[in-house]
């Protein structure tokens, strides 16, 4: 690439080495740090300066280097996060705190935050929380919350358990993949492949719904050069069709004939860097004809509307259903009932990651190295679309800059493999911010319609469910939402006569799929906030409200499913009530005190969330050996994408095994490699894999116990060679060199294998659907501004259940994160296709939005849990959102029922429109 253009070189300082670079004029630093001198610590989230993940240092001061022409760095002094942290001692100290208070989670924002941190600190040794919050104000974190990273640049001591301490189960221990975050040398999607490898740029359809006709495709190419290939659906060996759920699976490649939503690929051209970077989509022979389209639910299920699918009559996907005594008798006969109608539009994942990976055929194998959430399910799409023998096929996952569960969903995987196979060499892709947004899945869209019953004591009877929820062009995960919402409808409440239904519509759309919650955080807004209406009513206190009317022990579900043990929502209440007296006392008084327009207020919410599948199989499998030259090794298939698995489940490994965690060496998720730990999704990892990674340790425990007829209470250490085993008063020595090796160069080895026990749901939806649910309750204090319409939060409790916190440093920053998250739902994030397709018009909190978040941890043990262990992503979001709403309704007296509440909106409410 050198002399392209005939420019002259740039020279500059490269974290204390001069360079000299030759770039095209324009080029934008990032490009050049990564791609011509190999600085990949630098990430690229947005190319917009919307993220500040490409933030590096120029002479001392924070720079976008994606804004930021390579030529302005002409005899500049550059650092990136790699440099610092490797000889700075700031970044070196700092990156040790980040470590210390688990505040890098899926690491790929990190190298901006710990750029503009050690900025700061050259500047303020000792910041307060103000200036930390200026100064990261320009990097976005969609994973951590910003509170673990505040206490970090700060200095806040971390609780960390002994550093000589075995980790086992229990203790606040370091990510086991920390330190790669930290530096910058952990691969994400984009960062493998060498420089120079082909790129691939898809065609997608400017338009909602649209026919589309190719020109001559051959003759186009022939004339282009640099561009190496074309792939269309014509190039799909297998089935053009790929879907989540097998039954459901609706959604091409590429499309044929017709696009169903705005951003569907129909085509791609692969080519060299230098073609593909200034290639016009627009010159792409292909002609559109925009047709009419349906975009929300009610137009689609018109009279005459166009179906999406044959044999969807009404654009009906799917409906979800459950049933319990007689709701519409039992809300005939309640004493007070209260009523309403509750929106929530689109929302985006928003991860600082764009999709990203490559592709390469290796002995007539493809292999596909990208970032996703289920590694195995990729693996089954990939068989179909290409009609190979999954033995031809290997899915090697890089690390996941977020997920949140649209990286379940195959997106880039078919463009990668098609464009390896078509033009025999390997090929690269990375999505654009916009076409992330475009292309991928998003938050299901939702009207609901919710009637509540209660006595006049205030116990709930007769509760009426009717939930539409906007699936999109393609089915993606929207069966499990239909299926999962009627479930969780009722939140973590003893409700005798119950209906709910679900009813997930197609519309031409952008696909709604699996994020955080499948649906359960939509309907704990309508729910919670008749909560608080019907507690108004009844002048009950909202919080004893919920108290007489929590599950307990024993108590059936709306699905008629007791849990004798494990059931946590009364001590997540209880743990909430001195910060709620306290809180609800001191909004009273400000508000009698005051004279100016603010007003404050403090709301309360629950939620619970079943872990894994609904009553359907949801194996993980995890295996485990030791070499002879004394490593032990786990092979652990479960994707971490921030939530910390690799770690979770080595400590419950090691806690079964009886070793120190230190003494495991991973070996991550890979086709060839490691056995399928299922999807990262339904917060299932920590309890169904987790619970693998435990019986695959006992077994792998046993073996060794055996080998020497030792007792179970025997202690085993491990050492180079020889692993010893104390008895009592007996010691006995395993010379592993002198035993045989298996085909993966284990002497010792063992597997683990979990599905949760459920039940078939019926017509009613009576069963088992899942073997443990977790719990939550939240606080949210508010100020609003009734004069603008403004919502400050200053305060937020999260008591969440979750059986046994496996590692309670990982726990506190899940709770976080989820939360920060809830509060975008809440007050800011709305996905407009066509209209907020990037990061300055979609807003994410920044780490200014984000109040002092106080976690509460209960372990109300369960049965089936690993050590008594609940699953945790999904619900540290559920009640965030209605709690914000009824803090807002406590501060101003005004019911907000759809969400994001926007100044606007809520300015709009005071006013009486």
């Amino acid at each position: 690439m050198d002399g392209e253009h005939g420019l002259g070189a740039t020279r500059f300082i490269l974290n204390g080495t001069a360079v000299a670079v030759t770039a095209p004029a324009g080029e934008r630093l990032s490009d050049t740090l990564r791609e011509r001198l190999g600085a990949r610590d630098v990430k690229i989230g947005c190319n917009a300066g919307d993220c500040g993940a490409c933030s590096v240092l120029i002479d001392g001061q924070v720079v976008c280097s994606c804004l930021t022409p390579t030529q302005k760095a002409e005899g500049r002094r550059i650092e990136t996060v790699g440099g610092l942290v490797a000889s700075d001692p700031v970044a070196m100290a700092l990156a040790g705190r980040f470590q210390d208070h688990g505040a890098a989670q899926c690491g790929f924002c990190t190298p901006g935050m710990v750029t503009a941190s050690v900025a700061l600190l050259r500047e303020e040794p000792r910041p307060d929380e103000a200036a930390i919050t200026r100064a990261l104000g320009g990097v976005l974190c969609r994973c951590t919350g910003y509170r673990k990273i505040i206490d970090a640049v700060a200095s806040v001591p971390a609780a960390l358990a002994k550093a000589d301490a075995p980790g086992h189960a229990g203790a606040a221990i370091r990510r086991l993949d920390g330190a790669p975050k930290l530096a910058g040398t952990e691969a994400f999607g984009d960062d493998l492949a060498p420089p120079d490898t082909l790129e691939i740029l898809v065609i997608r359809s400017p338009f909602p719904r649209a026919g589309f006709v190719f020109g001559d495709l051959d003759g186009w190419r022939a004339g282009q050069p640099g561009i190496m290939a074309v792939l269309t659906a014509a190039d799909v060996p297998g089935r053009n069709v790929f879907g989540v759920i097998p039954a459901f699976a609706d959604q091409p490649a590429f499309a044929e004939s017709v696009a169903r939503f705005r951003g569907e690929a129909v085509a791609a051209v692969v080519g060299t860097p230098a073609t593909i970077r200034t290639f016009d989509p627009a010159t792409f022979p292909v002609t559109w004809t925009e047709l009419p389209a349906v975009e929300v639910p009610a137009t689609a299920e018109a009279a005459g509307a166009p179906l999406l699918h044959e044999g969807r009559a009404g654009n009906l996907m799917c409906k979800g259903f459950v049933a319990c005594g007689d709701a519409e008798a039992a809300l005939a006969a309640a004493e007070v009932t209260v009523e309403g109608r509750f929106a929530s539009g689109f929302v985006e994942h928003a991860y600082i990651e764009p999709e990203a990976g490559f592709a390469q055929v290796i002995d007539g194998r493809v292999e596909i190295h990208a970032c996703t959430q289920a590694p195995v399910m990729d693996l089954e799409a990939m068989e179909i679309l290409l009609g190979m023998d999954r033995s031809r096929i290997r899915i090697v996952p890089t690390a996941v800059g977020g997920g949140f569960g649209s990286k379940l969903d195959i997106s880039l995987q078919p463009y990668l493999a098609l464009g390896a196979l078509k033009t025999g060499r390997p090929v690269r892709m990375a999505y654009s911010r916009t076409e992330s947004m475009q292309s991928t899945t998003k938050r299901h869209p939702s009207d609901i319609r919710l009637r509540l019953g209660a006595t006049r004591d205030g116990i709930l009877m007769g509760c009426d469910f009717r939930g539409t929820f906007n699936t999109g062009a393609y089915a993606s995960w929207g069966p499990t939402v239909a299926n999962r919402v009627p479930v969780h409808a009722s939140g973590p409440y003893r409700i005798a006569d119950y209906r709910a239904e679900a009813r997930a519509i197609h519309t031409n759309c952008p696909p709604s799929g699996a994020f955080r919650g499948f649906g359960v955080p939509q309907a704990a807004i309508a729910l919670e906030s008749l909560l608080d209406e019907l507690a108004a009513k009844l002048g009950i206190d909202p919080l004893e409200l919920r108290l007489r009317n929590a599950l307990t022990n024993g108590a059936p579900t709306v699905c008629g499913q007791v849990f004798t043990q494990g059931v946590g929502i009364r001590a997540c209440l209880e743990a909430l009530r001195p910060a709620w007296e306290a809180e609800r006392a001191a909004a009273e008084a400000f508000n009698r005190a005051t004279a100016g327009p603010l007003r404050r207020g403090v709301g309360i919410a629950s939620g619970w969330y079943g872990c894994g599948n609904t009553s359907l199989p949801n194996p993980s499998t995890i295996k485990a050996g030791i070499r002879p030259d004394g490593t032990i090794v786990l092979h652990q298939g479960a994707m971490d994408i921030g939530q910390g698995a690799n770690t979770v489940i080595t400590q419950l490994f090691a806690t079964a095994l009886g070793v120190p965690v230190a003494s495991v060496t991973l070996v991550g998720p890979d086709t060839d490699l490691t056995p399928d730990a299922g999807k990262t999704s339904a917060s299932r990892q920590t309890f169904v894999s987790g619970n693998a990674a435990r019986l695959c340790g006992q077994a792998l425990r046993a073996e060794v116990l055996r080998a020497v007829n030792a007792s179970e209470g025997a202690a085993l250490s491990v050492a180079a060679g020889a692993i010893t085993v104390d008895d009592g008063a007996s010691r006995h020595r395993i010379a592993l060199d002198q035993l045989a090796a298996d085909g993966d160069g284990f002497v010792l080895a063992a597997s683990g294998h979990y599905d949760p026990p459920t039940k078939p749901l019926d017509a009613n939806g009576q069963g088992e659907p899942y073997a443990q649910f977790g719990y939550a309750a939240q606080l949210v204090a508010a100020e609003v501004d009734i004069s603008l319409g403004t919502v400050r939060l200053a305060r937020i409790v999260a008591a969440h259940d979750v059986g046994l916190a496996v590692n309670p440093l990982l726990v506190e920053g899940q709770i976080q994160g989820g939360v920060a998250q809830g509060i975008g739902m809440a007050l800011m994030e709305e996905y407009i296709p066509g209209r907020t397709e990037n990061l300055h018009d979609y807003l994410i909190p920044t780490i200014g939005d984000i109040p002092p978040i106080e976690p509460i941890i209960i372990e109300e043990a369960d049965a089936h849990g690993p050590y008594g262990a609940k699953g945790l992503g999904e619900h540290v979001l559920i009640p965030t959102a209605p709690a914000i709403l009824n803090a807002i309704s406590h501060a101003a007296g005004v019911r907000m029922t759809s969400v994001p509440v926007t100044p606007a909106k809520l300015a709009a409410a005071l006013a009486g429109d």
